[in-house]
């Protein structure tokens, strides 16, 4: 879209939205997208203590996930010499656990859809504490198998629920921080996790790795039980959306319309100054409360937005907001509603081309990054390296500096970024700005890759095999993030739906990787099979110019569409 106004015949896809209002004094006066509504109870509204607490909490839990689904790697050698285990048994088993990751979604987020995202939280951890010690005594190939395949089908939570949590809780500006965060801590337990099972294994033996998985999650279910608040919003009959000032007050021109649904209605939220408050509570004899009538977004005092809340809805006592569940009906009371949740992320990864883009570039990297774990699993152990399982484990720290740095950078620059270009832009912000922040990640992709690849093939020394790993996840980590970003901001309003549909994809990557790759390595050797997913992935990675070029274009034919799976899902926040 070009810098100028928008006029009244304009239509604007799912997720451009009026980001900043560049007729005000300040240059910071960002406007929250979406709209929150008047009631302390919205998490929109929610003190940024509050909400990162509870962003806290969801880290905790896919961190445990992760160290879960991941740790066992180091165990395999000590598994192989106690029970027999073979390695191809061992990969078949991580194979059949990415195959679930796959189906858990597709069974598992219509609950939280429906029912919210704290019982999910609540149940997976309380079943994770259970498969620990389970793990703890296994014994036969089936317990192996069962552990796998249970463990992955609720962990797979874990990559679909997150994303919808920061959805529910951040605005469009915050959201490029906490998928950053989300990525990191979901990359940095994987990691972490190996390292530690490393040197556990080998101090008190591969049973008490998951002994320490039982004590840990049995406190863990404690703090999810007391500590997590339900962000999915049933909203009141008394709550409204904040009127904001219209595109007509910011532009001097009316407002675009677009009609794919209610909830991206491009009306936007003026940031108020405290001056402008108080002489707006004054008017209304409301008091200015910082607790019960204002809510504020409190980062600094020019980028700081204060509104008035409802003083008629009250606010939820602690345990009402531990309650079990938060039920909502569909929008249109479609009795099928709950169902169709388990097949309509299929029809919209098909159909919807953003989503189709996220979830092969997700799928790609996640895919390749597994079958660099397992191939490190499997030959490290060996001649000429001969680790232990404990420096299997420590190969996992140039993994947590790479993902750590990518992290940190990203995103700061995504958020910057795009608010720095929507202010170029008279303040429009499309969600493609962002895939402009993958460019300099890009490179690190295949170096990393290939310094891996060919460092293990051809036996060369084990820091250039760290080095490689290191540079892999410095561009992982950056490049997935702003991939779920864009997703998110896009089609906020079937957000559940999408993730699922790219964690199936992403997973069945993992899950025909693995399962090929005994034999695949045995027919052209471990360097071959990277470079050949390498390839796949550079040819993925390069439609980012697609996207940048015509993804608003793709949006757009699509929001007939992205109208009629919007009004299926379920109402959890007023319509304007």
């Amino acid at each position: 879209m070009s810098s100028a106004a928008p006029d009244s015949t304009t239509l604007w896809p799912p997720g451009t939205v009026i980001l900043q209002d560049t007729t005000a004094s300040t240059k910071d006066s960002l406007i929250l997208q979406p709209r929150p509504t008047d009631d302390p109870n919205d998490p929109l509204n929610w003190s940024q203590w509050r909400k990162y607490l509870n962003m806290g909490l969801v880290c905790i839990y896919v961190a445990l996930v992760a160290e879960f689904i991941n740790a066992s790697s180091p165990t395999w050698g000590p598994m192989n010499e106690e029970l027999g285990y073979s390695y191809e048994i061992l990969n078949d088993s991580y194979a059949a656990g990415c195959a679930c990751l796959a189906l858990g979604s597709l069974l598992l987020i219509p609950f939280a859809l429906k029912y919210g995202r704290r019982p999910l939280y609540l149940f997976s951890t309380v079943l994770q504490f259970a498969l620990s010690i389970w793990s703890a005594k296994m014994r036969t190939v089936a317990d192996l198998m069962l552990i796998n395949v249970l463990q992955c089908l609720f962990g797979s939570l874990a990559e679909t629920i997150v994303q919808m949590t920061i959805a529910d809780l951040f605005f469009v500006h915050q959201r490029g921080r906490m998928n950053a965060v989300y990525v990191w801590v979901w990359l940095l337990a994987t990691y972490m996790g190996s390292l530690l099972a490393g040197f556990i294994a080998k101090g008190q033996g591969w049973r008490w790795v998951w002994w320490w998985n039982v004590i840990i999650f049995g406190v863990a279910v404690f703090i999810v039980a007391f500590g997590y608040e339900e962000t999915k919003y049933s909203p009141p009959a008394a709550a409204t959306l904040i009127q904001p000032p219209t595109t007509e007050d910011i532009h001097g021109s009316s407002p675009p319309v677009y009609p794919a649904s209610d909830s991206t209605n491009l009306d936007t939220l003026h940031k108020a100054s405290s001056r402008e408050l108080k002489e707006t509570a004054s008017k209304h004899g409301v008091a200015e409360d910082p607790e019960s009538a204002t809510i504020a977004e409190k980062r600094s005092p020019e980028r700081t937005t204060i509104f008035t809340l409802n003083p008629n809805i009250p606010k939820k006592t602690y345990w009402q907001r531990l309650s079990l569940t938060t039920t909502t009906s569909s929008i249109n009371g479609a009795n099928e509603s709950f169902l169709c949740h388990m097949y309509q992320p299929l029809i919209l990864l098909v159909t919807i081309p953003a989503i189709t883009f996220a979830a092969l570039v997700y799928g790609i990297l996640v895919g390749l990054g597994d079958v660099m774990s397992t191939t490190m699993s499997t030959f490290l152990p060996q001649a000429p390296y001969n680790f232990s399982s404990d420096q299997i484990g420590l190969m996992s720290l140039p993994r947590i500096i790479g993902v750590t740095i990518g992290a940190l950078i990203v995103g700061p620059l995504s958020d910057w970024w795009i608010v720095y270009l929507s202010r170029r832009r008279n303040g429009v912000y499309d969600p493609e700005m962002r895939l402009w922040c993958i460019i300099p990640f890009l490179p690190f992709v295949p170096a990393g890759a290939l310094l891996f690849g060919i460092g293990l093939n051809n036996h060369l020394d084990w820091p250039i095999i760290a080095v490689g790993l290191a540079l892999y996840n410095i561009g992982v980590t950056p490049i997935n993030s702003i991939i779920i970003t864009y997703l998110t901001d896009s089609y906020k309003d079937i957000i559940g739906d999408s993730l699922v549909g790219v964690t199936v994809v992403r997973n069945c990557f993992s899950t025909g990787f693995i399962f090929a790759l005994t034999p695949w390595i045995g027919a052209i050797g471990v360097k071959w099979v990277l470079v050949t997913i390498l390839l796949i992935a550079c040819a993925i990675l390069v439609l980012f110019g697609v996207f940048i070029r015509y993804g608003k274009a793709f949006r757009w034919r699509t929001a007939s569409r992205y109208q009629y799976y919007a009004r299926r899902q379920y109402k959890e926040r007023p319509l304007s």
